[in-house]
């Protein structure tokens, strides 16, 4: 069966910060889709440049390097590569340069190909979702110090959904501890499934079953897009508020 993509994209500068350290886009290549949406830091325009390199960087090398015979095994290997480029060339630019020096981004990305899968890789705290049968299932793993302490079993999630370290990154783009790059999940889809990638600006202040079900009710996937970032700023959002809704069709 053959899928195409419904897509809706949104990124707004808020109520309370002077410039937009997000960055996003959709990049259809022949036969190959990357969402991606990332959200920067580090003081001045610093964040705003790092952000930018990585949703520059990461669709450029995914489509040089991955070419229609690549498998599920090298898609993901293919993803993790394009994520350590650009945390290089972003580590480098801060060595270079005083002013960007502790910059850094989160990224999260959702690569479609025209088979049956969607391959959904985040790091820092910009999440991925799938929404399903209106049931949500969050795809990514925050890279905060309070998800650390929920995995080490120190608190509960309900506990680390307030925790003095929940916008404390461990991980990002700018940072070693990149590695050899993040989790690939794999998903196999179906017709009606929608997916949101999305900055903290957004699921700092709307919880998980709003989005659900917001997102089910949607008709259109760009006004879906800009009624979502609307939402965050009524619901008291201090940030950047960014996202990317898509829904796969037949």
């Amino acid at each position: 069966m053959a899928f195409t993509l419904s897509i809706g994209k949104s990124s707004l500068l808020g109520n309370y910060r002077e410039n937009n350290e997000d960055s996003i886009d959709v990049k259809a290549f022949p036969d190959l889709t990357v969402c991606i949406v990332a959200d920067g830091m580090g003081g001045q325009a610093a964040g705003e440049i790092a952000s930018k390199r990585a949703v520059e960087i990461i669709p450029a090398v995914l489509r040089k390097t991955l070419t229609s015979n690549v498998n599920a095994e090298g898609v993901k290997t293919a993803t993790r590569r394009a994520i350590v480029q650009a945390n290089e060339e972003i580590m480098a630019m801060g060595a270079l340069d005083k002013d960007m020096k502790n910059m850094g981004t989160t990224v999260v990305l959702a690569l479609f190909r025209k088979g049956g899968e969607v391959y959904v890789a985040g790091v820092g705290d910009s999440r991925g979702y799938m929404v399903r049968n209106k049931k949500i299932q969050q795809l990514t793993i925050d890279h905060s110090l309070a998800q650390a302490l929920v995995e080490a079993k120190t608190i509960s999630p309900a506990e680390a959904k307030d925790h003095r370290f929940k916008n404390v990154l461990w991980k990002y783009l700018g940072s070693k501890e990149v590695g050899e790059g993040p989790d690939v999940a794999v998903v196999p889809v179906q017709a009606g499934d929608r997916f949101l990638l999305c900055t903290d600006g957004l699921t700092g202040v709307v919880p998980d079953e709003q989005l659900a079900s917001e997102i089910s009710a949607a008709e259109d996937m760009q006004q879906l897009a800009e009624s979502l970032g609307q939402l965050a700023l009524t619901q008291g959002s201090r940030d950047n508020v960014s996202c990317v809704v898509f829904e796969v069709q037949e």
